[in-house]
């Protein structure tokens, strides 16, 4: 039985490093089956997207209000929210069972309502539609939904919008 050539180009064994630089060197171009790396010329232009921060491409302030609110803050005010929310439940029913529950009704209200629950509030944040105006009843319900899932909304893109704000195309902005 013949042994099959494990090279991809058939029999032939590769040049070697040095004989290859030499081939090139004499001919001027490189055999068939070898890589040779170039320099993109100045005619051929490179287009690179460089966004320097959040919310550039939507026209946001990189700074102060109106511009993507960070990570740690948007984290702190779901942590006060969750907290208050464990508060009320257990004041109302002596359980933290209805955590949850009390933590949705706040979510849902309060956004649809201002943009902003307590501890956005007190973090001086809100969310907002993309063109600016209220997220409204109906988008706040699905934004509240899938926020409940919790991964959805840590997955987020270049400008900080977790699954939950781009289902209700929002974004979450300073005051």
């Amino acid at each position: 039985m013949a042994k099959k050539s494990r090279n991809r180009g058939g029999g032939n064994r590769p040049a070697r490093p040095a004989q290859a630089a030499a081939s090139i060197a004499k001919t001027g171009t490189a055999k068939t089956g070898t890589a040779q790396l170039t320099a993109p010329g100045p005619d051929q232009a490179i287009s690179i997207k460089n966004e320097a921060y959040p919310g550039q491409h939507l026209g946001l302030p990189e700074r102060g209000p109106g511009s993507v609110a960070s990570m740690p803050r948007r984290v702190l005010a779901l942590f006060i929210d969750w907290l208050l929310s464990m508060a009320i439940a257990y004041w109302l029913t002596r359980s933290q069972f209805w955590t949850i529950a009390v933590f949705a009704v706040e979510a849902y209200i309060l956004t649809a309502l201002g943009g902003s629950t307590v501890g956005k509030r007190l973090l001086g944040i809100r969310a907002v539609r993309l063109g600016g105006g209220p997220i409204g009843f109906g988008w706040t319900l699905v934004r509240t939904a899938i926020l409940l899932t919790v991964v959805p909304p840590l997955l987020t893109d270049r400008d900080l919008r977790g699954l939950h704000d781009r289902a209700s195309n929002a974004i979450v902005v300073r005051i």
